[in-house]
């Protein structure tokens, strides 16, 4: 009974020890990781880790000062000193003499450099992004300004992207809240919600840092590929010419069936292959846009073709008009639907008055790569113009543009007539080309001695 006891004692207090143990791993765990901090940057945090540490700035707005210990060690930057960012703090001065910071967005700005320095290939693509260009044109995105590094990552907390967060953490839903809400609800948000990150978000789309206008080329259409490879492939076993479909309209065009539709015209660069930009500085397409209607009714044919021929006096003669169907607004373009409810019906366009074709805007990009837009009238579809600019798209009888159709007719006609009037002259023709027939074929059978008795006697 004695051994009994002795081996059940030693068996509970190996199993205690086991027990403790495993209890004390996550303190052992959080020494090890309080022990990587510089003793430099443990003194900061002694201070900043009080919650309700603030600084009132001059224009009255009020900074939290609170750095969390415990999350500043689980971030990206908890191997990283306090003084590798904040160089211009003076440490024995820092908190006894008063700083002077004008704004939060001030503020944000005088750290942009400290982000460059170690992350100097994405701050290239970010210097060259839509958002960069914002930014230093001062300009305001909504009732926002323009997202800097801070704006979108805090660099007390920043967490590896490969921990998933909830989508609506997603920085991008800061500024563009209209767009994210259609997200979200949508088929790709519903996806990321239920799958993970096996679902797009935004920065698989329009990148990370070097962020585009989407309307500039074509890298929405390319990401959408990226992921659909056997798109094109899967449209042409149903839909003709899918090639086409795929060149000239956009996808959610058909994927967005809630969207309104309208048809883009973008002056394009035939040498160049691209759309044409303004040049900085000098607003050209808003000037002669303004100056071409004067009573805001949209351009006519006569003033979208003088506009044509100014742009080409800059462009040496290459500036055309190209034809796209896109959705109406950003928001529309953010409403995908299940492929199982996309549109099929090829009459929701090929149609007399169908809708994508009551609503017809100019673009041009902006130096940024934004879209300038001025309204057009839709009867410019039954212009002369039109035979340019919609080419991209148009099939005879099916997009009900009158005059291109009767154009093409005639055209038609004249390529099917021609054969038939030379068959018809050549019937009616036929006794006298026999007769000269026969007659040709006499004069080569002759002779050459009776030739000769002719030439003689003559």
């Amino acid at each position: 009974m004695g051994r009994l006891i002795g081996r059940l004692c030693r068996k509970g207090l190996g199993l205690a020890s086991m027990v403790a143990l495993v209890l004390l791993l996550p303190a052992v765990a959080a020494n090890a990781e309080e022990n990587t901090l510089s003793k430099e940057t443990t003194a900061c945090l002694k201070c900043h880790d009080k919650e309700d540490l603030t600084k009132t700035l001059e224009n009255k707005e009020t900074l939290s000062l609170h750095v969390s210990t415990s999350a500043f060690i689980e971030s990206m930057h908890g191997k990283t000193d306090c003084e590798d960012c904040h160089s211009g703090l003076d440490a024995k001065t820092h908190g006894k003499e008063k700083a002077s910071i004008a704004s939060k967005r001030e503020y944000s700005l005088s750290l942009q450099g400290s982000c460059r320095e170690c992350h100097k290939k994405d701050f290239a693509k970010y210097e060259d992004s839509l958002h960069a260009a914002l930014v230093k044109e001062g300009s305001k995105e909504g009732r926002k300004d323009a997202p800097l590094c801070a704006d979108c990552h805090n660099q007390h907390t920043l967490r590896s992207v490969k921990i998933l967060g909830p989508i609506a953490a997603t920085p991008c839903a800061k500024c563009h809240e209209e767009i994210f809400k259609a997200y979200s609800k949508d088929v790709h948000g519903l996806e990321r919600v239920a799958k993970g990150k096996s679902a797009p978000i935004c920065a698989n789309c329009h990148q990370t840092h070097d962020v585009k206008a989407a309307s500039l080329g074509d890298g929405i259409k390319e990401a959408c590929l990226g992921c659909h490879k056997e798109a094109v492939k899967e449209h042409k076993d149903w839909l003709p010419n899918a090639a086409l479909h795929f060149e000239a309209i956009s996808c959610p065009v058909c994927h967005a069936p809630g969207a309104q539709r309208r048809v883009n015209l973008r002056l394009y660069d035939e040498v160049s292959k691209r759309q044409i930009s303004e040049k900085a500085g000098d607003p050209l397409f808003k000037k002669r846009t303004d100056a071409a209607d004067l009573k805001e009714t949209g351009l006519n044919e006569l003033a979208l073709y003088n506009l044509l021929k100014e742009f080409n006096k800059d462009g040496q003669g290459h500036v055309v008009l190209r034809g796209r169907l896109e959705v109406s607004s950003g928001v529309e373009a953010h409403q995908l639907a299940d492929k199982s409810k996309a549109i099929k019906d090829c009459n929701v366009c090929h149609q007399a008055g169908a809708q994508p074709f009551q609503s017809v805007v100019l673009t041009i990009a902006s130096p940024d790569g934004r879209p300038l837009r001025h309204a057009v009238q839709k009867d410019i579809l039954n212009s002369m113009l039109a035979t340019q600019s919609v080419k991209g798209f148009y099939a005879v009888g099916s997009t009900r543009i009158g005059l291109l159709d009767n154009l093409l007719i005639v055209v038609f006609l004249a390529g099917v007539g021609g054969p038939l009037v030379h068959i018809v002259i050549k019937w009616l023709f036929r006794k006298e080309r026999r007769k000269n027939g026969a007659a040709a074929h006499a004069d080569s059978q002759a002779q050459p001695g009776d030739r000769r008795a002719d030439d003689a006697s003559k």
